[in-house]
């Protein structure tokens, strides 16, 4: 017991000789009375490893401490499990230690109780949870980042099972979260971790590979050291050189993506070079390149085009002693301090060891308000989640506006990003773009370097396929919203319009039930929060006027409509005009302006042909023929009636079977035939019938209405040979005769 008392208090006068380095009018009295709150607390606690529980947020505070956070920071790393581990209240904590110090235990509280291993809804709720943390104080997830290194430095004691699920989630989520935040010692320690119990076979095979060159490969870094900083001093710059070996998750992940072998991983070590300015950089790239080739494609300029997490410096790979490959980063040392320490570099001290975000730099957060952004506006949990984790780690691309800001997009990032980026209407509206003056397609990929500017137009809005050709959050989820909005729109119109229909025998309308305040009372009963967004589901499909009805009416309305409800009937020829028109269709819907129409692949209905319209969920309205037999198993009450507009003869696919005598010659004669009726085939297919000495010849052609069809299908008839002509269609997988 003494012996592990004398552990605690080392392990403690270590924690404030941290502190005391990096801050020393820091608050060590709070420390050491945080400590001994803590330790009295969790008193009777041990961790499955059998150790004082009391270890494991000293260990916090330690590392906290080496991101040289405040004291604020410090206390809550010590104090994070005692509210939700033992029996201390929220407002003793407060009490003891002030609201500060209180409101981060509570974040540390929340963030703490999320588990990244549950379904996919409950993980995006969770992970909201931890983004509205972070927007409150990011030292809450600083802290948490602590707390799971620990973590996972100490998981040998729990099962496989929760020794995978817990690196998963540190994989997945925490590592990239540090990437972010620019900490990159600690991301590298929790990708390995994770590296180690998600593969360990892996893992120990790389260890052992890497342990036996070990004497070659710091020999190898020592004979570099040497050299580099002997060319610098001769090229007149002063500077620091280093070299160390590169993590083992990034060998591994490098392995993996370029499909090398071990033998065949040369550039195992990092070289560095840390100098007092940025001229010096650049300069100290110069030595480089001089003295070494450089590698095609494998220089990049942190320092003009800083990363979303503001990192800076200059990374080349070059050929280097022994023809093997070897990579140099550049940069200052201040840049150094910021790439080592990431967001804490960032944090100032007040006299009486307070502290407080320096936001000098508030483009350090932009990703994060990026974050707390999505969490606002994208309700689909599993569409959330996944955009979260794509984005945590993006390669980057930075391109200009015409006024020379430069704008960083994740690799892939098209035009449409782009004016997505510039503003939501700017994207709503595209119509156009010029890449370096050229102008281009809005599925353009966007390449670093390029100057971008937009064109739009008050009638352009997004089409279906703007989604397919975007990468960030922001394009997609304002594109789904503006279609959701537009069918919203249209389903809206529909539903009315349908409604209308039913009522018209008993003369009422959607008007006179919502002047009557009819539908308030069944709203609760549908699910559903005002009148439109009901109506809207009958246009959707979800809801049929009917069932709709059956509710809204009085019994005697009720009884009357039931009376007078006849189905629908088609229009009679000459009737037309008493539909209105679809802008750009050619089709025409009853009652209803701008609705989607899209053709049954079943049957490809032709111009002249009698048709029916069937109101599809989530898709408009599908028009079959009238005899198509999936349209004739559809149900009744979503049925609408819809005629071919006058003079639209658009080219439509249609299936063709024929049967004939299996002779030579007879596949040219009906090809020919079809050429000269000035019709495409787009596919034919032949197929002898056994012994019978008949064939089947099945043709996909293009013909613009019914009457060139029969026109067609009677010239192939007439052809000597020829048993039978007729149209195919399928339901179900099944072909029928139409």
């Amino acid at each position: 017991m003494a012996e592990l008392a004398h552990q605690a208090s080392d392990g403690l006068e270590e924690l404030i000789h941290k502190v005391e380095a990096y801050n020393p009018q820091a608050d060590f009295a709070l420390i050491r009375r945080a400590y001994d709150f803590a330790a009295g607390r969790h008193a009777e606690q041990k961790r499955l490893s059998g150790e004082p529980f009391v270890n494991h947020p000293l260990a916090v505070a330690t590392i906290t401490a080496e991101l040289k956070l405040d004291v604020a920071s410090i206390v809550t790393a010590l104090l994070h499990d005692v509210v939700e581990d033992t029996t201390t209240p929220l407002e003793e904590v407060r009490d003891q230690f002030g609201a500060e110090v209180a409101e981060l235990v509570d974040g540390m509280t929340k963030v703490s109780k999320i588990t990244f291993q549950s379904r996919e809804e409950k993980q995006a709720e969770n992970f909201r949870k931890m983004i509205i943390a972070m927007s409150h104080d990011i030292r809450v997830v600083l802290i948490k980042l602590a707390d799971r290194l620990h973590n996972m430095r100490t998981l040998d004691s729990l099962s496989r099972e929760r020794q995978a699920e817990i690196s998963r989630e540190t994989l997945e989520i925490y590592a990239p979260i540090a990437h972010r935040l620019g900490i990159y010692w600690l991301k590298s320690e929790l990708e390995d971790n994770s590296f180690r119990y998600l593969n360990a076979p892996a893992y120990s095979t790389l260890k052992a590979f890497v342990a036996k060159t070990r004497k070659e490969r710091e020999e190898y870094i020592r004979d570099v050291i040497a050299i580099l900083s002997r060319r610098l001093e001769e090229g007149g710059v002063k500077a620091e050189v280093t070299g160390r070996p590169k993590h083992f998750y990034s060998i591994h992940s490098k392995m993996q993506e370029m499909g090398l072998s071990f033998d065949q991983i040369y550039d195992l070590v990092a070289f560095r070079i840390i100098v007092a300015t940025v001229r010096e950089c650049y300069e100290a790239l110069g030595v480089v390149h001089a003295n070494w080739k450089p590698v095609p494609g494998r220089f990049k300029d942190y320092i003009a085009l800083p990363k979303a997490n503001m990192y800076q410096s200059l990374h080349t790979t070059v050929i280097g002693p022994r023809g093997q490959r070897m990579e140099v980063q550049i940069r200052t040392t201040e840049m150094h301090r910021v790439a080592e320490e990431g967001i804490a570099a960032h944090w100032s001290y007040k006299k009486g060891g307070a502290g407080a975000r320096d936001l000098r730099e508030t483009e350090r957060f932009a990703w994060l308000r990026r974050l707390i952004e999505w969490q606002q506006n994208l309700k689909d949990p599993q569409e959330f989640l996944s955009t979260v984790k794509d984005d945590l780690f993006p390669e980057e691309v930075f391109v200009f506006t015409p006024k020379g800001d430069v704008l960083n997009f994740p690799q892939g990032a098209s035009v449409i990003d782009f004016a997505y980026r510039i503003h939501s209407q700017v994207g709503n509206h595209l119509s156009g773009a010029r890449i370096n003056g050229r102008m281009v397609p809005l599925r353009q990929r966007l390449r670093s370097g390029d100057t971008v500017e937009v064109i739009t137009s008050e009638r352009q809005t997004p089409g279906k396929d703007w989604a397919n050709y975007c990468v960030t959050a922001r394009a997609k989820s304002r594109i789904r919203q503006w279609l959701r909005a537009q069918q919203a729109e249209r389903s809206l119109a529909l539903g009315i319009s349908l409604v209308d229909q039913e009522l018209e025998p008993i003369k009422l309308n959607v008007a006179h039930l919502r002047a009557a305040k009819r539908f308030e009372p069944v709203l609760k009963e549908f699910s559903h929060k005002d009148a439109d967004s009901l109506l809207a589901a009958v246009g959707y499909g979800l809801i049929t006027p009917g069932q709709l009805l059956a509710k809204l009416l009085t019994p005697e309305e009720l009884k009357a409509y039931r009376e007078s409800k006849l189905p629908a009937p088609v229009p009679p020829p000459g009737k037309e005009r008493s539909l209105r028109k679809t802008p750009g269709g050619a089709v025409v819907v009853s009652g209803v302006g701008d609705v989607l129409v899209r053709f049954a692949r079943c049957c490809n209905p032709l111009p002249g042909e009698a048709i029916t319209g069937f109101i599809t969920r989530g898709r408009g309205v599908t028009v079959h023929l009238a005899g198509c037999p999936h349209a004739l198993n559809t149900d009744p009450q979503r049925r609408v009636p819809v005629v071919w507009k006058d003079g639209e003869e658009a080219p439509r696919p249609i299936r063709l079977e024929v049967l004939c005598v299996d002779q030579p010659g007879l596949l040219a004669a009906m090809t020919k035939t079809i050429a000269a009726a000035g019709v495409n085939i787009s596919t034919a297919e032949v197929k002898t019938r056994g012994n019978d000495g008949r064939a089947l010849s099945l043709f996909e052609v293009s013909v613009t209405s019914a009457r060139q069809l029969n026109n067609l299908m009677s010239s192939i008839g007439a052809i000597e040979g020829v048993m039978r002509v007729s149209r195919v269609g399928y339901q179900n997988g099944s072909r029928f005769h139409a």
